[in-house]
């Protein structure tokens, strides 16, 4: 009766997938997050792969903890829509504002439920102490799909996991029994082939990854990276089980290069502040736009691209420099001249280089 009361609470609060499951430990979880990183596939990703025995057993964290309670929160998939004017940039659509406020929400609510009875309880979401969709799939609340996302019936990969780890002794439930079968419309999709055959990422060529990294964007994926200003969505969007949710999706634009380009640190942190920016410093939305620009090639964004080959940031400039070489003008080639003459750094002095070579 306590789980169904906790499940009721969770529905209450707008979660779309519920499920129990033990507090045991993730057999082979933890070999398996090792050896991606061995094998690079994990590229220099931290949060769980940074201690995989942590991340895949919750008792290494909370010893007191017998039972994981699994919610999914589904998302109105309002924003990635570019605009029509030049510079447009688009923004994931789990980032077009912060929707982990619902999610937390829906948890704080299962957590005053459980220790109202006398229990312990403590909410985890977007915790490195677990991997949440392993919790999600072995408590029943969707599957792992050939996209590596858990996939939820009736609202596909648009959700937010979510866990509460208590001591209640809740029956757990049944795992599902449902995968994407023959369907691997995700792999294609992917811009930069990152998801592999095998249901597996190779963060290394994950456009996501690399748009909220910190230092410079591969050179072989920038062209892939398109008009992205933060996220991508392409193995999401893919994905038929997600359909009726996007369908019903309000549509929304994004910012423009020179909108980006031209704010400070203060409004970009105000603005987008939601978004995880490494050391909280807003560089690498600027390092972005300035990819996009270099992609979009309007005439009206060369000038602004070509005022960041003197900004103070080595990262900006280097950019700016690949940004400037796309453009392929007279003016950019004796703008870059110019920028090589007074260059100190080496790295952007490659750069520069390399969009201008002599």
């Amino acid at each position: 009766m306590l789980r169904d009361q906790i499940e009721e609470i969770a529905f209450e609060a707008g979660c779309v997938g519920f499920g129990v499951t033990t507090a045991d430990s993730f057999d082979g979880l933890s070999t398996e997050m090792r050896d991606r990183k061995a094998a690079g596939l994990a590229a220099d990703l931290a949060f769980t792969y940074r201690d995989p025995e942590v991340s895949a057993d919750i008792r290494r964290s909370l010893p007191w903890a017998s039972r994981l309670v699994a919610v999914a929160y589904a998302y109105e998939p309002a924003a990635g829509v570019s605009q029509s004017e030049p510079g447009a940039l688009r923004i994931a659509r789990f980032a077009d504002g912060d929707h982990y406020i619902g999610l937390r929400r829906a948890l704080a609510a299962i957590v005053d439920a459980l220790e109202a009875t006398g229990a312990s309880a403590e909410a985890l979401s977007d915790d490195s102490r677990l991997v949440d969709r392993a919790v999600a799939v072995r408590a029943g609340v969707g599957w792992w799909g050939h996209s590596t996302m858990v996939l939820v019936p009736g609202a596909g990969p648009w959700v937010l996991l979510g866990s509460v780890a208590t001591d209640a002794p809740l029956d757990p439930t049944d795992q599902m029994v449902r995968t994407c079968g023959t369907c691997t419309a995700c792999l294609p999709a992917c811009p930069t082939g990152a998801i592999l055959p095998n249901g597996v990422l190779d963060v290394r060529r994950c456009l996501a990854h690399h748009l909220q990294s910190p230092g410079p964007i591969p050179q072989d994926l920038r062209e892939a990276v398109g008009d992205r200003l933060y996220g991508c969505d392409d193995c999401l969007t893919s994905c038929p089980p997600g359909d009726r949710i996007l369908e019903s999706a309000a549509v929304a634009t994004g910012p423009t290069v020179v909108e980006i380009l031209g704010l400070d640190d203060a409004r970009l942190l105000d603005r987008y502040g939601h978004f995880y920016l490494p050391a909280r410093r807003p560089r690498i939305l600027r390092r972005n736009a300035l990819v996009a620009a270099g992609n979009d090639r309007s005439p009206d964004l060369e000038p602004v691209v070509i005022g960041y080959l003197g900004h103070p940031d080595w990262l900006l400039r280097a950019h700016a420099a690949w940004a400037v070489g796309k453009f392929g003008t007279a003016v950019g080639r004796a703008a870059l001249a110019q920028a090589l003459a007074e260059e100190q750094n080496g790295r952007v002095r490659a750069e520069i280089h390399r969009a201008a070579p002599s």
